[in-house]
């Protein structure tokens, strides 16, 4: 890790640094661990996973809350004893973090008179305990955490004013002053690294007051811990006029702690763009500041030209303190190409500023194992989850693409992942929750690419299947992500013509296939196995021998009738295959087929597909039939696990971006009788389900013998959502109609006809 002595950053490369989402966030009497959540709290061999990142340090946590929720005299150091040691060992810097976006033990709070002098206690063991850690943040976003605690309500003590707003972030500038100074009484080298939130407003001329008053609290915490604040301060006024003395303001001129390195988070919400035309705007996004009705709403969302992102930012705030600057937090929740678009748009600014002056130091990835219901602030425990560099919800924490990026990085070898050769979303047309609004002149110079390999001979994922379902829908969400593809029909590759597929790989020179094609009619594959077996295994087998020859990641599916439907449990990716049918044995023979052509090759087992853009599907169909009064009969004794499929879709890419092989049980979580699917659809659409009849599986005359449960389950990760929740979703989207997707669609029936 640098030192902070020198100032010549060009002198050094800029260094990769890890982060881990561990906030203790109080919400009334509820705690939200991200730690358990994650289950770092409880797997140490998470310090070797961190190091085989490349990285030079990490903002660790030892958390005042955790280690010494009952005072010092009652510290449990076992935890941050083995974790900071193997640290040490593995030759990673901690930055050790006491606070994150926490308001400390149920003893205390953010506006609490005492809570200043209580952190310092326990930063001053820290530092007794380990005296050779020398980097601190006692605590994270000051700043940020004290305007969704005390003047958004959003957080302990859900203040909803200006003096509670102002008291926390005293109470918490304070305590980092007098935590740097208990720390520096053991270690006197020990350095601050101070993070908030590095965001800027624009707006509408109307709006303009407000948001410079915004821009200008957002330095209030590095203002106050520089000894910048006292009565020619922009802010001297509004931080008076809450009745808090002058004295509290001017402690910090007479007791200065500034940063040795500032650290800036930044997020694609960071940016905010204030709009006194609340009606062009979604309802959530309305309200009121200083009086006036306006809407804010994140600039990506708005502006007709993306601003040019953090750069400028750093300059800034590079310009105000002419202190060493490091980016601590750099993350966005998105599909996986997203989150390697914007670490790399995060790193090429580091690079250019550093060229032109400033002295960064640093960038960090956030969060190393992904974070829990940040969607909803931390308010609530939905389990919605982002996953960052490792994916928790694996049995191991799985190294996604994220992984393999920031070993390049570190390892300053050329970043090798097609994918990073498109823009992220919030830099694309289609970006706007709104009429886009013209970007301000002052930020219209600007180029708007976002990083330098846009454009740059993005290789495709070719999909097969263009008359299928499921080829279509991978057409749709791959435009969607603006991922590079090829959607062809069976005269464009025919995958059980070798020549054909090796023209066709020839041709388009792709990075990933997913073969969608094959044969579907089971029944009728009782009297046509020949058929069956050709466009089923024998035609993935030559696929994927070809993708093995050419270096292309392959995904390919199966099904759940490659199983007997013996077991009264779902189904897992190690039980026997045996399958009751011709169309069963197909598949089963298909896996085998490809993991032994290419071991590289991702096999998705799924079932009972529903989707919004086909009109076949059985929750489609039997949604209509009740909407007409008609009756609609379903088996009563056939469960599966039904899977939505946009759900799969964006799961089958992640995992072809992040090079997963094997065979991966996906379905959306829960088992039920198709008659239980039709009655949860009804009752989700509000639709009567009175003429819905509960039928024996016989009384259809199946030719093909099908097993009684099918239900998925995955001991590898579960990856989909509820069912409950993808039925709602399907509803909102059921009756959607894409133009342009329709177009796409009719040209591969053409090549196809």
């Amino acid at each position: 890790m640098n030192s902070t002595k020198s100032t010549n950053s060009h002198a050094r490369p800029l260094e990769l640094w890890g982060g881990l989402e561990c906030t203790v966030n109080r919400v009334r009497d509820d705690y939200f661990h991200q730690l358990d959540r994650n289950g770092h709290a409880s797997r140490a061999d998470d310090i070797a996973r961190f190091a085989s990142l490349g990285i030079r340090a990490i903002r660790y946590p030892v958390l005042w809350e955790r280690t010494a929720p009952d005072g010092v005299h009652a510290a449990d150091w076992s935890w941050p004893d083995e974790r900071l040691n193997a640290l040490r060992a593995h030759g990673v810097t901690p930055i050790a973090g006491l606070i994150h976006h926490g308001s400390g033990p149920r003893h205390t709070s953010l506006v609490d008179p005492a809570f200043a002098e209580q952190l310092a206690e326990y930063a001053g063991a820290v530092a007794a305990r380990y005296p050779w850690i020398e980097y601190y943040t006692p605590v994270n976003e000051p700043c940020t955490t004290a305007r969704f605690a005390g003047l958004y309500g959003v957080w302990y003590p859900h203040g909803r004013d200006d003096r509670t707003f102002v008291q926390a972030l005293l109470n918490q500038c304070r305590a980092v002053v007098l935590a740097m100074r208990a720390i520096r009484a053991v270690n006197p080298d020990a350095k601050l690294v101070q993070t908030d939130d590095l965001g800027k407003t624009y707006s509408t001329p109307e709006m303009a007051t407000v948001a410079e008053f915004y821009n200008e609290r957002r330095w209030l915490a590095w203002d106050l811990l520089c000894g910048m604040v006292g009565p020619e301060h922009a802010l001297w006024s509004y931080l008076t006029k809450t009745g808090i003395p002058a004295e509290e303001f001017l402690w910090f001129r007479d007791n200065p702690c500034p940063p040795d390195i500032i650290g800036v988070n930044y997020y694609v919400t960071s940016e905010r763009w204030l709009d006194h035309r609340p009606d062009r705007y979604p309802a959530h996004h309305r309200g009121v500041a200083d009086g006036i009705p306006c809407a804010d709403i994140e600039a990506s969302r708005a502006l007709a030209t993306p601003t040019a992102g953090i750069a400028p930012l750093l300059h800034e705030i590079w310009d105000r303190y002419h202190i060493p600057l490091a980016v601590t937090e750099a993350h966005i929740d998105a599909n996986r190409e997203d989150q390697l678009r914007w670490l790399l748009e995060i790193w090429e600014a580091g690079k250019e500023v550093r060229a032109n002056g400033v002295d960064l130091r640093a960038v960090t990835v956030w969060s190393l194992l992904g974070s829990f219901d940040w969607n909803s602030l931390v308010t609530c425990n939905n389990g919605y989850y982002e996953p960052g560099p490792f994916d928790v919800r694996t049995p191991e924490p799985r190294p996604t693409a994220v992984a393999r990026m920031m070993r390049e990085l570190s390892a300053g070898t050329p970043l090798s992942h097609p994918v990073l050769r498109g823009q992220g979303w919030w830099r694309r047309p289609g970006r706007w929750l709104c009429t886009p609004v013209a970007t301000p002149d002052a930020l219209t110079s600007i180029t708007a690419d976002g990083h330098t390999l846009v454009g740059k001979d993005a290789a495709p994922i070719l999909i097969t299947g263009a008359t299928g379902t499921l080829g279509r829908a991978f057409a749709r969400i791959c435009r969607k992500r603006n991922l590079a593809y090829r959607l062809l029909s069976r005269q464009d590759m025919d995958i059980t013509d070798p020549a054909s597929v090796d023209r066709a790989l020839d041709k388009y020179r792709p990075w990933a296939v997913v073969n969608t094609a094959g044969y579907v009619r089971v029944d009728d594959a009782e009297r046509d196995a020949e058929r069956c077996f050709r466009e089923n295994a024998i035609g993935p087998a030559i696929l994927a021998a070809a993708c093995a020859r050419h270096g292309v990641h392959l995904t390919t599916f199966s099904s759940d009738l490659v199983f007997d439907g013996a077991l009264d449990r779902p189904y897992v990716e190690s039980d026997a295959v045996a399958p009751l049918n011709v169309y069963g044995r197909s598949k089963a023979e298909a896996e085998l087929r490809v993991q032994d052509k290419h071991p590289g090759a991702l096999v998705v087992r799924t079932s009972a597909f529903f989707g919004p853009w086909d009109k076949y599907n059985f929750v489609t169909l039997a949604l209509q039939t009740l909407e007409r009064g008609e009756p609609f009969r379903a088996a009563r004794d056939m469960a599966v696990s039904p899977t939505y499929v946009p759900d799969l879709v964006h799961a089958c890419l992640d995992l072809a971006i992040d090079g997963e092989s094997g065979v991966w049980h996906l379905a959306n979580v829960g088992t039920l009788t198709w008659v239980e699917l039709a009655e949860q659809a009804a009752a989700r659409a509000g639709v009567d389900a009175s003429r819905l009849e509960a039928v024996a599986a016989e009384s259809y005359g199946f030719a093909a013998p099908r097993p009684r449960y099918t239900g998925l389950h995955s001991e590898r990760g579960i990856l989909l959502p509820s069912l409950d929740h993808a039925l709602g979703r399907y509803l909102e989207l059921r009756n959607e109609i894409d133009q342009e997707m329709e177009e796409v669609i009719l040209m591969a029936e053409s090549r196809q006809a």
